[in-house]
Parts: C-alpha cells; structure tokens; sequence
C-alpha cells in the first residue's frame, strides 16, 4: 500500500512537472529552464504548499473572510513568487504573471491528472 502512495506521489509530480513546463511555455512572462528545473519547481512547490501555505492563511485570515477568499489568490502569488527567488532557471517576471501562472498551473495540472485517472487523495476508495 505505502509503495503504491509513493508512486502515485511520483506520477503527480511528474504531471505537476510537464503541467509547469506547458504553462510557462504558454505565458510570455515566465521562463521555466529544462524538465529537471520544472521538477525541481513542482517539488518546491509542494513542500512550500504542504508548509508554508498554511501558516499564511492562518496568519491572514481576517483578510481572507473580508475579500470572500480572494486573497488565497495573493497567497499563491507569494509562493510562486517565493519558488521563483529559490530556483534557478525558473524565472517570473511580477507579481501578476505569478498569479496568472498560478491559475493556469492549478488548470492544467487539474486537466493532466483527470487525462491521467490520478484521483486526489481526498478521494476514498469504497
């Protein structure tokens, strides 16, 4: 069962890779290097997610409830942003190509693992 997880683990960050590379190809403001940096991009992004992300929404809150949830779109701006200062070879221009690569990376990533029959691991097997 744990070598199963491990390699569904593996195949959404491989998604999460080409969706990365098709995104930046897509926008004129980001530039993602080769496949490896666009791997090394996916995996930072699921760390700061899986970390960071949590204490920021915390943190902002009452910021949140006041724009309905908007501002979880500034939040992923940051991270990316953040990937960006972290990775090199992977560059984004501002602060509204981040948020634009954000969206359209959520979008094709979303896409990708419905093409691929990868379920989420919210889904529950009954």
């Amino acid at each position: 069962m744990e070598n199963n997880k491990a390699f569904q683990f593996l195949i959404k960050l491989i998604i999460s890779s080409i969706a990365v590379l098709t995104s930046a190809y897509i926008l004129p403001g980001v530039y993602v290097e080769n496949f490896t940096t666009a791997l090394v991009v996916a995996a930072v992004l699921v760390f700061l997610n899986a970390f960071l992300k949590p204490l920021l929404i915390i943190f902002t809150i009452p910021l949140t409830i006041f724009t309905l949830g908007l501002f979880l779109l500034v939040i992923n701006a940051v991270i990316i942003i953040l990937t960006d200062n972290l990775i090199d070879g992977f560059e984004v221009r501002s602060f509204w190509w981040a948020l634009i690569f954000s969206l359209i990376l959520s979008f094709t990533t979303s896409i990708l693992e419905a093409i691929g029959g990868i379920k989420n691991n919210n889904d529950k097997d009954f």
